[in-house]
């Protein structure tokens, strides 16, 4: 909104200043600030509001340190967060832009799945929640919608240069769109690029690092490739947003363990967002060239900014959960980012303590459930799990575990962004 009011009054009543909200460094740093405030000074208030409606988080009984000074903890503080996310994008971002009402509509669906749920256990007194069928429903719905926008939208394109392809067309999946424009590069020659529409992602550490799904579709028959690569590219979305939120479900198991690990995921999908969406950088760097992209840096902004104001009180020891409403909208948004910016591949990396957790549960059930059925007795593997709570069995304090992980999570983010030079 903002943008829009200083470009009016730059363009017609000259206003000195009104141009900086050109810049998307200062929108993207005004977003990142004002989710600070917010998210720092009514999160305080909302706390306090959750506290006089009696909204305390249910603990079960797992026989953890610390677990029965937790009980009555406030809950459902993921309304901080994704007020802290919407509000400073609404003012500071092109909201017309697709990216930008893509990971609007992933905010808000996941957001009103995961209030559900908390709604349910709070309110109606079950601790099971909303149905876990009703979950993935809601988490599949948002895998259609993300998936159908990327590959239909007429905005959601990357730039090719025209003497790559054969009269502007690169494959059977990429549509060209109508018109060519010139780039000039460091040396002042000129480059001619069209906008193609296209179910392309990236590999990581690969030369040739780009990967067209239409490949996958091959497999199906040459001449299906047109109908099958969408279904492909579809439910390939799907399986990521809700492998992710899921991730991010679990993980949010101790205080100050998800937030942080968002965070850090937000500033590394922040850095791919900037330099695919900006030509100069993608030029230099020999990656995707993404139109509009650059916009998505205000959302991150105001996501990673989101994030540390809610860490303040989520922090060791917690004043207040963030719930389903919040854990599932963070996996929701990382997902979502991570597909638009085309780094889906990379998203075993980035979100690498999001995997690992995932799979202590998976690898725990299988190992009972097989022991069980041939020794007679089930056995695990680990002390407990999500994994973070075999540490705690094993008696390290919570706030060092949620700093190793943090730790982990940087290196893992490094590892991610070196990708952008090792080709």
């Amino acid at each position: 909104m903002l943008y829009y009011l200083f470009t009016y009054l730059r363009d017609n009543f000259q206003l000195m200043g009104a141009g900086v909200f050109n810049y998307i460094t200062f929108r993207a740093s005004m977003a990142v600030i004002l989710s600070l405030v917010i998210s720092l000074l009514y999160g305080k208030r909302l706390i306090e509001f959750l506290r006089y409606k009696q909204v305390g988080e249910t603990i079960r009984d797992l026989g953890l340190a610390g677990e029965k000074e937790k009980k009555g903890t406030p809950t459902m503080g993921g309304i901080i967060i994704i007020a802290s996310i919407i509000i400073p994008t609404l003012l500071f971002a092109r909201v017309e832009n697709v990216y930008i009402i893509l990971m609007l509509v992933s905010t808000i669906w996941l957001g009103l799945v995961g209030f559900l749920d908390d709604y349910i256990k709070v309110f109606k007194k079950n601790k099971e929640g909303l149905a876990g069928k009703f979950k993935v429903m809601g988490q599949i719905g948002l895998g259609i919608i993300v998936g159908l926008t990327m590959y239909y939208n007429n905005h959601v394109v990357i730039s090719r240069e025209v003497t790559r392809g054969v009269n502007g067309v690169f494959s059977k999946s990429e549509k060209q769109e109508p018109g060519q424009f010139v780039r000039k590069d460091d040396k002042g020659r000129e480059h001619k690029y069209v906008n193609v529409r296209t179910a392309t992602t990236t590999i990581p550490f690969a030369k040739n690092h780009e990967f067209r799904y239409e490949k996958v579709a091959a497999v199906f028959g040459e001449k299906y490739v047109e109908v099958t690569t969408p279904i492909i590219y579809v439910l390939f979305v799907i399986f990521i947003i809700v492998a992710v939120s899921n991730g991010a479900n679990i993980t949010d198991g101790i205080d100050g363990l998800a937030t942080g690990v968002s965070a850090i995921i937000g500033i590394c999908l922040g850095v791919f967002a900037y330099v695919s969406g900006n030509y100069v950088f993608a030029g230099y760097l020999n990656i995707m060239d993404i139109p509009n992209l650059g916009e998505l840096s205000i959302f991150i902004g105001a996501f990673v900014g989101a994030c540390v104001g809610f860490l303040w009180y989520n922090a060791f020891p917690a004043q207040v959960f963030m719930g389903d409403t919040g854990s599932l909208a963070l996996g929701g948004i990382i997902a979502s980012l991570a597909i638009i910016v085309r780094k889906e591949l990379l998203i075993p990396i980035i979100c690498g303590v999001f995997l690992v957790e995932n799979l202590s549960v998976m690898i725990q059930v299988w190992y009972f459930k097989r022991t069980k059925k041939k020794y007679g007795e089930g056995r695990r593997i680990f002390l407990m799990s999500p994994l973070h709570h075999h540490f705690q069995k094993k008696g390290y304090h919570e706030a060092k575990i949620v700093t190793r992980f943090w730790i982990v999570g940087i290196m893992l983010a490094i590892m991610s962004i070196v990708t952008l030079k090792l080709q």
